[in-house]
């Protein structure tokens, strides 16, 4: 007896020791695949990446850094060129809020240090209102989370997960890839065709390649989209006078949301988004008349309506009265714009689409392959990596009980967590859309009152947020 829990504790300690390097308890050589049996050539890979981008990027970065998938042969193909990046000494007009569950990933992979040794802005306070009433919501950060975002831009973000990437994954720049065949069950391979009639197969193909993806088109998914009619504008703007600018501001106007993000002391970021037919009217203005304009949906209050006004502030004197004290209810004016930097206005058209499957046999989608949402609430990109943060946790527990990482089983897991935070949050965005794109009378004075509820009722602003950051 004595003999036989001996051999039950050593046992149990080895077990211990291998759990906790990562290894699966019965471990063999040579991982175990369904597709064991089939011929993998010179141009073979376990995983192969299909897309680069900041998402695709952070997929090759966080599964190469993998411990659990350090025996796995690692390919990203990235169509674009191979370039010397330096930090201009000017912002790029392209940036995104990172939230918490991002920065965490990031400070996972190593990643969050160079972002910040490079340029990153913390948002400290955002402030939203609108141009029908004097409704408002305001986020503060929590002292003991930290702030509530910050805003990096795109090139920085890739610039530093390129950084991370280990050696041992490879990464073929200028790959353009023809078509994908894809197998109808596990028994197979994906088998990928590069332009130039070269091919590479793999037990799991990822899917980063963004609204287009071909991926998603090989696949057969159904994908639900409709357009906005509405176009982004996106410039770096300069401050009227240098401040501690750490207040992301967005107005609601009836054609649109417009957000300015802080970047430093005297530059910001803008977002507008607006009709086609008014964005291309503001693009061909020139920067003064620009500025000017913005200015405009910034102060202007001619949209106001008296009647909202007037109840807005009877309701608010009383919800104050009930409770007092609550919530952050100062209203803080937002920077003048005394010009935008040359060169810097661009746009691109906005819209929502959704796949509804992520998964099939030994193929995955990931980030705007996936989904796409409205920039209104900065969460699109930030759903992207939180992609990757499921992904990454779905396959180690694959390995862990080696089980096969291609299978329609253990692709399900990734699917399901991701969707149910997905359509959450792009239901959240596109309501919100809809809820502030008209200008009837009943509805701009529900949401008023609504909002300025929610602003002085902490613990609905927490749930927002908490949501937010997935």
């Amino acid at each position: 007896m004595v003999l036989l829990w001996r051999k039950c504790a050593r046992l149990l300690e080895k077990s211990s020791t291998w759990l906790s390097k990562g290894r699966p308890l019965f471990h063999c050589d040579r991982h175990f695949s369904s597709t064991d049996s089939l011929e993998r050539g010179d141009n073979y890979y376990d995983i192969v990446i299909s897309g680069g981008g900041m998402v695709g990027f952070a997929v090759a970065c966080a599964l190469g850094q993998s411990n659990r998938l350090s025996d796995r042969k690692i390919l990203l193909l990235e169509g674009a060129p191979k370039k010397d990046w330096q930090l201009p000494e000017e912002f790029g007009n392209r940036v995104c809020a990172l939230n918490r569950n991002t920065q965490n990933l990031f400070m996972k992979l190593g990643v969050w240090d160079t972002i910040t040794n490079l340029r990153a802005q913390p948002i400290r306070r955002m402030q939203v209102w609108e141009a029908c009433s004097e409704a408002m919501i305001c986020f503060e950060e929590n002292p003991e989370e930290g702030c509530l975002a910050h805003i990096v831009e795109n090139d920085v973000i890739l610039e530093a997960l390129r950084s991370k990437i280990p050696d041992r994954v490879q990464v073929e720049y200028s790959s353009k890839v023809e078509g994908y065949s894809l197998p109808k069950s596990i028994d197979g391979l994906v088998e990928i065709h590069l332009e130039g009639g070269d091919s590479v197969t793999t037990e799991l193909l990822v899917g980063a390649d963004g609204v287009k993806s071909l991926v998603r088109q090989a696949m057969g998914t159904q994908y639900l989209s409709w357009d906005y009619d509405q176009m982004g504008i996106v410039a770096t703007l300069q401050l009227s006078e240098a401040t501690e600018n750490f207040v992301a501001w967005q107005r609601f106007l009836a054609t649109g949301p417009v957000a300015l993000l802080p970047l430093s002391h005297d530059r910001s970021s803008l977002v507008w988004s607006t009709t086609k037919e008014k964005a291309k009217s503001l693009l061909r203005l020139s920067e003064e008349d620009f500025t000017d304009a913005l200015n405009r949906a910034l102060w202007d209050e001619s949209a106001s309506d008296p009647v909202v006004q007037k109840i807005h502030e009877r309701w608010m004197t009383l919800v104050n009265t009930v409770a007092p004290g609550q919530g952050s209810d100062y209203r803080q004016l937002p920077p003048g714009i005394s010009g935008i930097v040359s060169n810097s206005r661009g746009a691109f058209p906005l819209g929502l689409g959704h796949a509804v499957h992520y998964v099939n046999p030994r193929v995955l989608l990931i980030g705007d392959a996936a989904h796409r949402v409205h920039p209104l609430a900065g969460q699109g990109v930030n759903l992207g990596f939180g992609d990757v943060s499921c992904l990454l946790k779905t396959l180690e527990n694959a390995v862990l009980i080696g089980s096969d990482i291609g299978s329609e089983r253990e692709l399900f897991r990734y699917e399901s967590h991701c969707q149910k935070h997905n359509v959450a949050t792009m239901a959240s965005i596109d309501g919100l859309y809809r809820l502030y794109s008209t200008t009837a009378l009943p509805i701009v004075l529900a949401r008023s009152l609504g909002l300025s509820t929610v602003n002085v009722i902490p613990f609905v602003k927490n749930f927002f947020m908490r949501h937010a950051e997935g």
